[in-house]
């Protein structure tokens, strides 16, 4: 086998590790994970989003998620209690790192949202719309000074609204865009032992004003996990597991739904992370529902699926 060859046929190996990680994982059941609606798809972060040198990375993010069961308070209710029937959305994420040093660092995140929503007017008609647009950039500033090897960091920066949020069929609570500038602080810590690591993130979001009758409630996220470096080292491929909790608060505002929105969550999420060429890493994990609390009726999915793509220069 010449070089060439042996080089494709490896990150063919790798890609098919991968899917059938994500595959086995999909064949889990679950309960569902709240999400309310128009909730940001926000993931605290991975070891591999977290900044361990100097220098530019680009990545860019799909997720996925299709809330269909309605759920109230602990657990599913039923349908008729909920007059949104289906929120089904597709989330593309472009994101661009830099770190001009060791211990300063910018990220930028830009999303655009994909998203079908399914629900009964009042006349008992049903109505749906595809609504495809930009989201909510997020600009976020990073500290990687508090210790000598960039294990421990501190995040803050601003939610800006570039979303849109003028859908007519859709709820405030259910438009891609909030409307609202938001802080952001945060903060993470990872460490590395022989054959494993593990890393802890949280992050918290708070609306400064309200737009247009509408306020989101503040969100609180915090994760920690572990990646297994030694257990398909052979193949270049690196299992991990996360276990995370989000919790976002009851909104605001004339237009607002405070009686149906706010959640608690708690899931597990697997995934792998592969090296493909020098520079260019593939991570995927799939969140499933570990414990599910809502505020009223709240549509939830039973999955989110992610795959990120990144290339560090």
């Amino acid at each position: 086998m010449n070089i060439h060859t042996q080089y494709h046929t490896t990150i063919r190996t790798k890609l098919l590790v991968l899917l059938a990680w994500v595959s086995a994982i999909l064949g889990i059941p679950s309960h569902g994970m709240a999400c309310a609606c128009g909730c940001n798809v926000f993931t605290v972060g991975t070891p591999w989003s977290m900044p361990i040198r100097s220098g530019f990375e680009v990545f860019f993010q799909y997720n996925f998620m299709d809330q269909q069961t309605n759920w109230n308070n602990w657990s599913s209710a039923p349908a008729s209690m909920n007059e949104d029937l289906e929120i089904r959305t597709s989330f593309y994420t472009l994101g661009l790192q830099y770190m001009p040093s060791r211990e300063w660092g910018i990220m930028i995140d830009a999303p655009a949202w994909d998203r079908y929503f399914n629900t009964t007017l009042d006349d008992g008609s049903l109505a749906s719309v595809t609504h495809s647009s930009f989201g909510d950039v997020r600009v976020t500033g990073m500290y990687t000074g508090l210790s000598d090897d960039m294990s421990t960091g501190l995040q803050f920066g601003l939610k800006l609204p570039t979303g849109s949020f003028d859908q007519s069929l859709m709820d405030r609570d259910t438009q891609i865009g909030t409307g609202t500038t938001d802080l952001l602080l945060g903060g993470y810590r990872m460490g590395q032992e022989t054959g494993w690591g593990w890393y802890a993130q949280l992050m918290w979001q708070h609306a400064f004003n309200t737009r247009d009758g509408y306020r989101p409630g503040d969100s609180f996220d915090v994760n920690g996990g572990v990646h297994f470096d030694r257990v398909l080292s052979s193949i270049g491929i690196i299992p991990m597991v996360q276990i995370a909790a989000s919790f976002r608060g009851i909104d605001s505002g004339d237009e607002s739904e405070p009686e149906n929105t706010g959640y608690d969550r708690v899931y597990i999420a697997p995934g792998i992370e592969a090296m493909l060429v020098n520079g260019v890493n593939i991570f995927a994990n799939v969140k499933i529902p570990l414990l599910t609390h809502v505020r009223g009726n709240q549509l939830v999915a039973s999955e989110l699926v992610g795959v990120t793509l990144s290339y560090a220069i």
